[in-house]
């Protein structure tokens, strides 16, 4: 209905141009907006107050004329102005009824549309370090990057899924050393493990596949390993420092050749582990962009020259910054490490650069809000290099935390004590752990509740959707026990027997429908949706107690049978936007 009546005013608008009486190139877009009081009619718009100033008159004036304007529409019973110049609108008795067929015959179609126009759009999402499993707070940004990039595929955008693989980094020399400190370990050598490796099982795990594939062939006394290594936090030392000590010390006694076969056994092991996690989250890439990829490429080089060239870099202290201050960040940040290394900052810059040379018209990325920092310093180089950051836009997910039994959970990849997103989904099933994941915008906080996802209750939210749709299954399958015929008829017929509140509330959201798939993806807000689908489940929970669907009266129950099968289409088209199933028995 938004989008009829938004028709409707454009051509009344387009018809004002012709006659002189606005100028077509200073003509502003309308809003259409459902009317916040049902006393003022069912939908209003701005039109005349946007326009009054190229129209060169009072917004009553002008909205006087687009309403004189506007083409004859059966759906309306009424064109009212009200206050200085909205124009307000109300739908006829029998426009809703028209919703029922349409949803029928579009079946899975219906909500999507061609609002994107086919631009391309990468959303970058999870791209967790591939140091150790996914947990249940990169589960979040998996399930609202995911159902972000289907909601805007579904309206028209072509959408590119893309995981950012940190590769090359000093995590990933934390983790080759972590594993090879294990496999000493097991191959009878006794040491003190350092307070800043990775502690969890996957890393015995990874050094046990090690030690069974080489034996003794990796093995080097641990008092050689040690000897001369900074001491570590426990013994009064720096953390970081002997760490990295170790980093260079395995590097050295390996050589590149081992060294190399143990970072990648340790990257190759956690990496499809994430592939399959995510898979089984229903959540799938077009795309596994490598960090390293850029880095051997000469991406990152090429990009800090470029900088360099455009006067943006300074050399201080043996390291080169970029004056990101100079572009609105707070302070300027490092891209050549006193050593010689690129940053992570670097490859990121590079990354950025790359996805619009790859001709994204819009890029969009998932972080966590740990972030948060990240997000003027990237803009900042991005401008720099002469790209439009506003085409840039970082969403920040909060990590999710779980409860159970009212006590919280405690989560730590480096220590290993955490709960992975497998765990999770195995415990309360992918459904509730998706549904549960977006029902909130991003940037708050979620608390997790495990107890009410594995409960099979009303109070349970994707059980209460998914019941209502298995509930209308039921009433399909009650009937066709009874001997009913429950061939529809075709288009309205019938319908108009739909007089009772409830029906003619669930016409009215149902016919909403579209439009809240429009406003989650435009506004990427997945919450839109999951509120919506509970509205619409309590509605039809609601009418069920309410009404028999299968009366006497032939034509009523073709009415009714109808009304609720659109119902189930777009309960189902809205689960599965979401990565949700609809079952049809429970």
């Amino acid at each position: 209905m938004k989008a009829e009546i938004a028709d409707l005013v454009r051509s009344a608008l387009q018809s004002l141009a012709e006659e002189g009486v606005l100028d077509a190139a200073a003509l502003r877009e309308p809003v259409i907006e459902r009317a916040r009081d049902p006393e003022h009619g069912d939908f209003a718009t701005n039109a005349a107050l946007v326009n009054s100033k190229a129209a060169g008159m009072k917004p009553r004036e002008l909205a006087e004329r687009v309403v004189a304007a506007l083409p004859d529409a059966p759906l309306l019973a009424e064109v009212s102005i009200a206050g200085p110049g909205f124009i307000n609108f109300r739908l006829a008795k029998d426009a809703h009824l028209a919703v029922v067929p349409r949803v029928l015959s579009e079946g899975a179609a219906y909500g999507r549309s061609d609002l994107g126009g086919g631009r391309r759009v990468q959303v970058e999402f999870v791209s967790a370090n591939p140091t150790g499993p996914l947990h249940v707070g990169h589960g979040r940004g998996a399930a609202y990057g995911s159902v972000v990039a289907d909601l805007l595929e579904a309206v028209g955008f072509e959408v590119h899924r893309e995981y950012y693989v940190n590769d090359a980094g000093r995590q990933m020399d934390i983790l080759a050393t972590s594993v090879w400190l294990r496999y000493l370990e097991l191959a009878g050598e006794e040491l003190a493990f350092p307070s800043n490796g990775y502690k969890g099982d996957y890393v015995w795990d990874i050094a046990a596949t090690l030690h069974r594939e080489h034996g003794d062939a990796y093995r080097h006394p641990a008092a050689g390993v040690f000897e001369g290594v900074p001491a570590d936090a426990p013994a009064g030392g720096d953390k970081e420092a002997h760490i990295d000590a170790l980093i260079a010390r395995a590097k050295a006694l390996l050589g590149d050749n081992r060294y190399r076969y143990v970072f990648e056994l340790g990257l190759n092991v956690i990496l499809d582990d994430i592939r399959e996690d995510l898979a089984l989250f229903g959540v799938e890439y077009q795309e596994w962009y490598s960090e390293r990829s850029l880095v051997e490429s000469g991406a990152v080089n090429r990009c800090i020259e470029r900088l360099r060239e455009a006067g943006h870099l300074y050399e201080k202290g043996g390291a080169w910054w970029f004056r990101s201050t100079d572009f609105g960040d707070e302070k300027d940040r490092v891209v050549v490490r006193d050593n010689g290394q690129t940053t992570y900052f670097a490859s990121d810059i590079a990354y950025h650069l790359e996805k619009f040379e790859r001709g994204f018209e819009r890029v969009i990325d998932v972080w966590g809000a740990d972030h948060h920092g990240y997000v003027p310093r990237v803009k900042a180089a991005l401008r720099a290099l002469g790209q439009d950051p506003a085409k840039l836009d970082v969403l920040l997910v909060q990590f999710a935390v779980l409860y159970e039994g009212g006590q919280k959970k405690q989560m730590s990849t480096r220590s290993g004590e955490f709960v992975t997103l497998r765990e999770l989904r195995k415990d309360v099933g992918r459904d509730a752990a998706r549904f549960f994941y977006i029902m909130r915008k991003c940037e708050q906080h979620l608390d997790f509740d495990l107890d009410l996802a594995r409960s099979q209750s009303n109070d349970n939210p994707v059980y209460y959707v998914q019941y209502a749709h298995a509930r209308i299954c039921s009433v399909f399958r009650q009937a066709a026990g009874k001997g009913l015929d429950t061939t529809l008829s075709a288009g309205t017929a019938n319908l108009e027997r739909l007089v009772e509140p409830h029906e003619q509330a669930l016409l009215k959201t149902i016919a909403r429908y579209p439009e809240v798939v429009q406003a989650a993806a435009m506004n990427e807000e997945p919450h839109q949706l999951t509120h919506y689908l509970r509205d619409l489940a309590n509605e039809l929970h609601t009418y069920y107690n309410a009404h028999p669907f299968l009366v006497d009266d032939a034509a009523l129950r073709d009415a009714r049978l109808k009304l609720i099968s659109a119902v189930r289409q777009v309960l189902a088209n809205g689960l599965g936007l979401i990565g949700i199933g609809a079952p049809e028995q429970m």
